[in-house]
């Protein structure tokens, strides 16, 4: 980052020595001079600059949400800070003009900051998302930097980092485009056919359930799982059904494609990951002849889906979006857009005439406030008022990842429901059931009406049973030297201080009992993760699993070279860089071809190391990034999967496993969690298992219990504290 600019008092001299005032140099000087008595009279030099910019908004941040969760406002601004924070250090630290004693000084105030963002993203576990190098960086953020920068008197463009100069997204939000074809297409076509409904009944008029709050019920109602079966709307028998030539589709695909030639037209498809939804989406279209299609995707599967439309809708010619769009074929059937780019294009997108949507890993649209959210629903809403009964899709094999809320944004997308209550439609199939939200029955009746919907969700155990066996594998390692110690210890010093906390708490009641007291605990727990002073410390449950991956990565790579050279092909993940880095200088010490598999990577790169390990027989290892390469990739090339660090969710795990697990797999899939023995790595480990049961229960019907919304991190310090109080 370029650093503020100061007034300098050696402008005259550059001039001939001051003679040509005239010119500017005097000026300079005399600026120089003044900006000098400022800093002597007024304001202290350490206000200058970037970092009390920072200071201000991170303290403004921490202090929300110390009194109630960080809307999207305050979610950006933390992201922001954060940035612009690793910026000024690697411009401190590089600065050959900069003094040794003020380098000191202002890497101090940024550690002062590093800390404040640490502490505030215990208050939140998701915040940690925004600071992984693979974090998308909305339009909102781009210019709350550029007002930040000039606030500290920078250019904001000034010594960019390439991420943020090159990546196409870095597009206002009022800066929209509009290629050259899509004119093209408008003169040629300048009038769009009328469309009419099929079914001109209008909707059942609200009775009973005019004023009552709904939203709220249909969720419940699949927290519940009521009627204990799975949430999967019926579907016809596609016997007889045609498929394209020479293209063979599973029974349970099929039935999909039939159900949209039939004339439904919203669907939730959430089968299991390998399951082929990306063919599904597409044959459903060609049968509701919902052509054009909008296709909106991550980036890094754009390029695979418009492989895909090629194999299974060979006559439906397709392009994709590249950031302006100046090379796309707006006369083509197909258009795939990933959601970076949407800021620019969602104007014209919406206006084109598109006759059916389909929003792939649509658990992306899950938080309503982000602006990748808001440019889908807008462009659906725009679909909506201009065709009648346009196909919507959403795909997604994880559609809950920590809350039943998760559906939200996805049911708005499909037009079942609007920000405050459903649309007519549902609206209408739930007063036919004759049940108010107080009624018993209506939790079932209602899961059920929405499940008509269009929800689909078919699981590998029940609809694709030649597909080989999964099964999850713990493989515990101890954590021998230094390091071992070190996370040991470390551990020993956060009990104590949480047990030291719980005794105090119950010596000021005046009346201690001996029973536990699991309140207490849950609040301690809550503490730790907000208090100062633990913070001061370093330590915290983040920190140490961090450092838990980065001891684990040695034992964890040596595990999958022995495993590369006994069966094969494996995929190794990680969550952090540094983890995947050690693992990769392991795997050429020890002469093991590998490729890997990043988020900062290109689309190019990305496919040529996916095609080098599926393709090329001497590769036996893919490094991939638990949270860049967990969708999108079809390894089913290797048959075992090592986990070197563990997610925050068992969503996330399961996506990773499932680029293996999938249709075209001829091979049981193990996947090998390397989980460190004695540590909270092992906690956390099982706390993830136990919240598994979310998606199931809403999804599956299971009758298991569901896993609580509750903070992962907080159940880990909470068994941590117990563990500690039994101990004594």
């Amino acid at each position: 980052m370029a650093r503020a600019q100061e007034n300098r008092t050696g402008g005259g001299n550059r001039t001939g020595g001051g003679n040509r005032t005239g010119g500017g140099g005097g000026t300079r000087q005399a600026g120089g001079r003044q900006a000098g008595r400022q800093r002597r009279n007024g304001r202290p030099r350490d206000e200058e600059g970037i970092l009390p910019v920072l200071a201000r908004a991170v303290r403004e941040v921490e202090s929300r949400a110390q009194r109630r969760p960080l809307g999207s406002e305050q979610r950006t601004t933390f992201q922001v800070v954060a940035m612009l924070a690793r910026e000024e250090r690697t411009r401190v630290k590089n600065d050959p003009e900069l003094a040794e004693p003020r380098r000191a000084e202002q890497l101090k105030r940024l550690d002062g900051i590093a800390t404040i963002l640490a502490k505030t993203a215990t208050t939140d576990s998701t915040l940690f998302t925004l600071l992984g190098d693979d974090a998308e960086i909305t339009a909102d953020a781009r210019a709350l930097r550029r007002e930040m920068l000039e606030q500290a008197g920078v250019e904001a463009g000034e010594d960019a980092p390439a991420a943020l100069a090159a990546d196409p997204a870095d597009a206002p939000v009022d800066r929209q485009v509009v290629p050259r074809s899509v004119v093209r297409r408008r003169l040629a076509n300048p009038f769009q056919v009328p469309e009419y409904l099929d079914d001109t009944t209008p909707p059942t008029p609200p009775r009973r359930l005019g004023s009552w709050e709904l939203l709220g019920p249909l969720f419940e109602s699949f927290e519940r799982a009521a009627d204990g079966t799975a949430s999967s709307m019926e579907l016809p028998d596609p016997a007889g059904r045609r498929t394209p030539s020479g293209l063979q589709l599973m029974e349970h695909q099929a039935q999909l494609v039939c159900a949209a030639e039939k004339g439904h037209r919203t669907f939730l498809l959430a089968d299991e990951p390998g399951l082929g939804k990306t063919a599904q989406a597409l044959l459903a279209a060609q049968a509701a002849k919902a052509f054009p299609l909008l296709v909106v995707v991550p980036n890094v599967v754009k390029s695979s889906w418009v492989r895909e439309a090629r194999h299974w809708t060979p006559g439906h010619p397709v392009t994709a979006i590249h950031g302006d769009g100046h090379d796309l074929d707006a006369f083509a059937d197909i258009v795939v857009v990933n959601y970076d780019v949407l800021d620019r294009h969602v104007g014209w997108l919406g206006d084109f005439g598109f006759r059916g949507m389909v929003v792939d890993e649509a658990h992306f649209i899950k938080n309503k406030g982000s602006q990748r959210s808001r440019n889908v629903l807008r462009i659906a809403q725009r679909i909506r008022e201009g065709r009648a009964r346009p196909l919507l899709m959403a795909l997604t094999g994880t559609p809950l990842i920590n809350d039943i809320e998760d559906f939200r944004a996805i049911w708005q997308y499909l037009g079942w429901i609007d920000d405050k209550k459903p649309t007519p439609y549902l609206l209408g199939r739930l007063e036919d059931t004759g049940l108010t939200p107080i009624d018993p029955q209506f939790s079932g009746a209602a899961r059920r009406c929405v499940i008509d919907m269009g929800i689909v969700r078919r699981r590998k155990v029940d609809v694709a049973s030649d597909i080989p066996a999964r099964r999850v594998a713990d493989l515990p390692v101890e954590l021998d030297g230094e390091e071992g110690r070190s996370i040991a210890a470390a551990e020993r010093e956060l009990a104590a201080r949480m047990v030291a906390r719980y005794d105090a708490a119950m010596a000021a009641r005046g009346t201690p009992s001996a029973d536990l007291d699991r309140d207490l605990v849950h609040a301690i727990a809550v503490s730790e993760r907000k208090d100062s002073e633990s913070k001061k410390t370093g330590e915290n449950v983040f920190g140490m699993m961090r450092r838990i991956g980065r001891a684990k990565a040695g034992l964890a790579a040596d595990y999958t070279a022995q495993l590369a050279r006994s069966v094969g092909k494996v995929v190794f993940f990680a969550k952090h860089i540094d983890v995947m880095d050690a693992a990769e200088e392991a795997f050429s010490s020890r002469g093991l071809r590998h490729v890997s598999i990043r988020g900062d990577q290109s689309p190019t790169q990305r496919q040529a190391a996916i095609d080098g390990f599926v393709e090329d027989p001497s590769v036996q290892v893919a490094v991939c990034s638990l949270t860049a390469a967990g969708v999108g990739l079809n390894l089913q090339v290797a048959s075992d999967v090592v986990l070197a660090e563990l997610s925050w969710t068992d969503a996330e795990q399961t996506q990773a496993i499932d680029r293996v697990h999938r249709i075209g797999q001829d091979r049981p899939v193990t996947a090998w969690r390397i989980i460190a023995a004695q540590t909270v790595d092992a906690r956390i480990a099982e706390l993830i298992d136990s919240k598994a049961g979310l998606a199931a229960r809403a999804l599956d019907g299971s009758d298991a219990e569901a896993g609580s919304s509750a903070d992962v991190q907080v159940q880990a310090l909470e068994s941590m504290l117990v563990d500690a109080l039994a101990a004594r």
